[in-house]
């Protein structure tokens, strides 16, 4: 995902933007691998390969997200991200 893109996406969810970028790993202006957080309603998006996966609630895969989760656990906590992407919306 490019990083300029993160002025422009809104959590699919609740609206909400800008979403907080957690660059795990990067490749120049890319992001290969990160999160992206929405600070309103809680929830986090994989970057996975340079692609967001960005999907509402009824559409994500539970198994792949606690892989994802399970990789990259350090981050989730230094960034005080929680472990479930299905945050109760304020």
């Amino acid at each position: 995902m490019r990083k300029k893109l993160i002025d422009i996406l809104a959590c699919p969810m609740c609206g909400h933007y800008p979403l907080k970028l957690v660059a795990i790993q990067e490749n120049d202006d890319k992001v290969v691998q990160g999160i992206l957080h929405c600070q309103n309603c809680g929830r986090w998006y994989p970057i996975r390969d340079e692609i967001a996966v960005m999907l509402p609630d009824n559409m994500r895969d539970q198994k792949k997200d606690d892989e994802f989760y399970a990789s990259y656990e350090k981050y989730f906590k230094e960034n005080g991200i929680p472990r479930s992407w299905q945050a109760t919306e304020k």
